[in-house]
């Protein structure tokens, strides 16, 4: 319904407290993803200078990073979060009649498709903070950067398919989507697990049923406490932000014709300062 913001992400300090909030005070520096997803529709209101968020959404933002970083982690954080570590919600799942159920990642070996973007580069962190052995995919401009983030193999997937470069691996994470996921069916062990971060038009279901393979998705929501949690690990480094750009708030239709450029390495930040 228009009008409306865009925008689900924030960063910034607290102006204002409403009078049962007591977990939070003027002044404090925080970090939120915005009434996700109930107002995707209406908008979330992020692209603002002045952005009212449920207590329930916030967490102190880490102090170990700043604002721009803080900014460009809460939805992309949070997708890798609830489909790697902790699900935190008993809400029904929009895309199967199941919940999504994270699996144990020590000592597995888990393949991150879409691994130099915004969810992927946090999910390969996650996983390696987890104990998986990760294989990131991508395209070759990312291999640095998701080496030194923790990748131990890397597939370019402009010159070597994925199911021809690696087998039976225990969990796949598309983080893409699109056309062909089922392609990676083949890459996984019998048993093993396909996570799909944008599910709609997968096919594979009868293949990945006769080989016993979980196929799962869900919705990131919401939520302050999977924040604070991960919040943790943005402040002591173990895992980090990376920014593609940033621009000036006024200038947010030149971060979106960057987005829909594609080739996008980690986050795309809009400044209000």
């Amino acid at each position: 319904v228009f009008p409306l913001i865009l925008g689900t992400d924030v960063s910034g300090v607290v102006a204002a407290v409403g009078e049962d909030v007591s977990g939070f005070k003027v002044g404090d520096e925080v970090f939120a993803m915005v009434r996700f997803p109930e107002y995707v529709m209406k908008g979330s209101g992020a692209y603002a200078e002045y952005v009212r968020v449920s207590a329930s959404e916030v967490a102190i933002k880490p102090s170990g990073i700043e604002h721009i970083q803080a900014g460009g982690a809460p939805m992309s954080l949070l997708t890798a979060w609830q489909f790697l570590v902790e699900l935190g919600h008993d809400a029904p799942n929009p895309f199967q009649s199941f919940p999504h159920a994270p699996i144990p990642l020590d000592r597995k070996i888990v393949v991150i498709n879409g691994a130099g973007g915004g969810v992927g580069h946090l999910a390969v962190q996650v996983a390696k903070w987890k104990g998986a052995r990760v294989i990131a995919v991508a395209s070759g401009k990312h291999e640095a950067l998701l080496r030194e983030l923790g990748a131990d193999q890397f597939i370019d997937y402009t010159t070597t398919s994925v199911e021809a470069a690696v087998q039976d691996v225990d969990l796949v994470i598309d983080a893409v989507g699109g056309p062909n996921m089922e392609r990676f069916l083949r890459v996984l062990k019998r048993g093993g697990a396909l996570y799909l971060v944008n599910p709609l038009g997968f096919s594979g279901h009868e293949e990945a049923a006769r080989r016993e393979i979980t196929v799962s998705s869900t919705q990131v929501r919401s939520n302050g406490a999977h924040l604070a949690e991960a919040g943790r690990l943005l402040d002591d480094g173990t895992i980090r932000v990376v920014i593609d750009s940033v621009y000036p708030l006024a200038e947010a239709s030149a971060a979106h014709q960057r987005a829909s450029h594609g080739r996008i390495q980690g986050k795309i930040v809009l400044s209000v300062v």
